[in-house]
């Protein structure tokens, strides 16, 4: 009786110094993933002159929003921005849904292109044409200088296509059964049990193409660099960017060291620019994601249970 107590004392002893490490470990985690984002926000608050001397770690030391003034002072980001939206909004929702129609496609036994369509679609993973001939193909197509240059050649993320396939998989056979016996399609089997069971699946794919599509900027620049209408936001704040970047060759470093607090004139540095680009283009994801979040780990965890 003595040791079984004395047992249960020491399990619960180990307990407790588990779940102490467990709890700093975290914290630690948490504080070491927390940082960068937080110094890069005091950067980019911190007058750009200033920060060349270093020495900004969590709070601004000359607090300012002149970094942020002079990248929205850019007349094409309204524009840009607008754009960046759109190609987020439409291509997010045309992809997840034509990856989901495939994805049940070729989750069904009973599809006799099963197989070959699979692997035609993972192949296309380890095989990549180059961008020449992609750059090609994509001028026969006539989608060079268009908006859909950013939505068409993503509709099927082969990766997200897995995912969606494997949680289908994993669904209850005898619910598609049923309603096949109910006399029930194909498209209404899709639309009325496939599409609501996959919620979580789906939420998470979007979160995926969602943050995809909102950080590309490299297809503007190969198909729509000379269409200023149709230039994104990332593409605008990578050309700020450059301007800072060229603006400061003109200018020698020591003579922002040189000037006296006094007289310190606004100026901004492609490190300030940096800063204050990466919390513009931050800032809109991280408020998505909240709301995407409960359903992003049962999503990813349920579609990988079957290959």
């Amino acid at each position: 009786m003595k040791l079984s107590k004395l047992a249960g004392r020491r399990r619960s002893a180990d307990d407790l110094i588990f779940d102490s490490l467990n709890t700093v470990f975290l914290l630690l985690l948490c504080l070491v993933m927390l940082y960068p984002m937080v110094n890069t926000l005091a950067v980019s608050l911190n007058d750009a002159t200033d920060s060349l001397r270093g020495g900004i770690y969590l709070l601004p030391r000359e607090f300012t929003f002149f970094n942020y003034k002079h990248v929205f002072g850019q007349s094409e980001l309204l524009q840009a921005g607008l754009i960046s939206v759109l190609r987020t909004v439409i291509g997010t929702a045309t992809s997840v849904f034509c990856t989901a129609m495939v994805a049940y496609t070729i989750s069904r036994q009973y599809f006799v292109l099963r197989r070959f369509v699979t692997i035609a679609f993972v192949l296309t993973m380890y095989l990549n044409g180059g961008l020449i001939p992609t750059y090609l193909l994509m001028r026969e197509l006539h989608l060079i200088g268009t908006f859909w240059i950013y939505i068409i050649p993503g509709l099927i993320g082969v990766f997200n296509l897995i995912v969606v396939r494997s949680f289908i998989e994993g669904l209850p056979e005898t619910i598609f059964e049923s309603a096949r016996m109910d006399g029930a399609g194909e498209f209404t089997q899709f639309f009325r049990i496939a599409l609501p069971l996959c919620l979580p699946v789906i939420a998470t794919v979007s979160l995926f193409v969602a943050v995809f599509q909102w950080n590309q900027w490299f297809d503007v620049f190969l198909y729509n660099s000379s269409q200023q209408h149709l230039s994104t936001l990332q593409y605008e704040l990578m050309k700020v960017l450059q301007s800072s970047n060229a603006s400061l060759t003109t200018r020698s470093a020591a003579d922002a060291f040189a000037n006296a607090p006094g007289q310190m004139q606004e100026i901004v540095t492609p490190t300030s620019v940096r800063a204050a680009i990466t919390i513009i283009v931050s800032v809109p994801i991280i408020c998505v994601y909240p709301f995407l979040q409960k359903y992003f780990v049962k999503g990813l965890t349920l579609g990988g249970v079957k290959g």
